[in-house]
């Protein structure tokens, strides 16, 4: 069952001008089908650099001159190329035909950032708008529902269907939000079934990775901590790596789309720590998977890092749409004092404690007195009012 997205507005809003849309997300994510179901009404052409006889139709296709470009792939308005990272020559390529003019609009797919933004973006430079495509926001899921009577207002939904958002809740922290894990009836052997074919893929074909089993072991360690700050130092000295190698894979995790860093919020470096991350996963669903647990309790032992990595991930998520218009932190000082999520915009500052129960109330008040901002409290009482919603 097709889900609608909201970045399906952003590439119906960017269709009409000239400059190449290029379309990153992690694998499985709903790239392709997104673009299917956007230009389903368009005369569009569709081209997968994973298949072999695309690939020879476009290698075929880039010795032609600009003009016949477009009757050769039978006069399509639009061209859509999945995959693309995996032609390394495709940039200079589809720089080429843009600077000559072709009157076709040109999409590109990526499922490894790594690459694309290497290698094609700054080829591209000037000519493309950059879209990123996470999991499902929490919302898109809630919008799919038969009960939401076609009122797509939170407070409406959640006033009136409280108990079966409760459910979906849960499903989304311990499944996560991929598109498929939403609509399968067997999540578990899907998301098992998704991080072996899938999750590490791009990043062994970059193959800067000689031993795959290590970035396992790495991801496993980072999902023990998840809303821990994370010692680059001890994580190497726990993998038997060097430090520099440590950072390596975390840059490649970060570039694939399946983890985040939160860095620390300061503008008084002497009282606050600033050195250190948070590292957080895109999807919880992921995470869960890594460890194979899948333990459908609010009483699990981890559930508060569990909900605070969702929460952070769904406002993450919700920036990434909207072009990285936010920068997010988490914020300590040296003495303890602590803040989850620090978001801020231009002059503006958000802080939010994130606590997956609402019976202790009490929000740190040091960011209040050193920023004269007030904490907000996020719990799992959706009848409050949530920046996820």
């Amino acid at each position: 069952m097709y889900i609608d997205r909201i970045a399906k507005h952003t590439i119906n809003k960017n269709l009409d001008n000239k400059k190449i849309i290029i379309l990153l997300g992690a694998r499985q994510v709903g790239k392709t089908t997104l673009m299917q179901k956007s230009l389903q009404n368009k005369n569009a052409a569709f081209i997968n650099f994973d298949i072999e006889v695309d690939k020879q139709r476009f290698l075929a296709a880039s010795k032609l001159q600009p003009s016949e470009v477009k009757n050769f792939f039978h006069q399509p308005d639009i061209i859509i190329i999945d995959e693309v990272q995996r032609l390394p020559q495709a940039p200079q390529i589809i720089k080429g035909w843009y600077d000559s003019g072709l009157d076709i609009k040109l999409i590109l797919l990526g499922s490894s950032s790594f690459d694309i933004q290497n290698k094609m973006v700054e080829s591209l430079t000037g000519r493309n708008i950059k879209i990123i495509l996470p999991p499902l926001l929490f919302k898109e899921v809630i919008a799919r529902q038969d009960w939401n009577a076609g009122n797509f207002k939170a407070s409406f939904i959640i006033e009136n269907f409280y108990p079966q958002i409760k459910t979906l809740l849960m499903q989304s922290i311990i499944f996560g939000n991929y598109p498929e894990a939403v609509t399968t009836a067997d999540k578990p052997a899907l998301l098992i079934n998704l991080i072996n074919d899938y999750l590490f893929k791009d990043i062994l074909q970059i193959g800067l990775i000689k031993t795959p089993d290590l970035i396992r072991k790495l991801l496993m360690l980072l999902a023990h901590q998840i809303g821990s700050e994370v010692s680059v130092n001890e994580l190497a000295s726990g993998l038997g790596m060097s430090r520099v190698t440590v950072e390596r894979y975390l840059f490649l995790l970060e570039q694939s789309f399946v983890i985040f860093r939160l860095p620390a919020f300061s503008t008084n470096p002497r009282k606050e720590i600033t050195k250190n991350h948070k590292i957080y996963f895109w999807d919880t669903g992921i995470r869960n998977a890594l460890l194979n647990d899948f333990n459908f309790s609010d009483m699990r032992g981890d559930i508060g890092a569990l909900w605070e990595n969702w929460v952070i991930a769904e406002i993450a998520k919700h920036n990434a749409l909207n072009g990285f218009r936010e920068d997010l932190y988490f914020w300590r000082t040296r003495s303890g004092s602590e803040v989850d999520l620090v978001i801020r915009k231009d002059d503006t500052i958000k802080a939010y404690e994130i606590k997956w129960s609402d019976k202790k109330k009490r929000v740190n008040r040091a960011f209040f007195n050193q920023y004269q901002t007030p904490v907000e409290l996020i719990t799992n009482n959706l009848k409050t009012d949530l920046p996820i919603l």
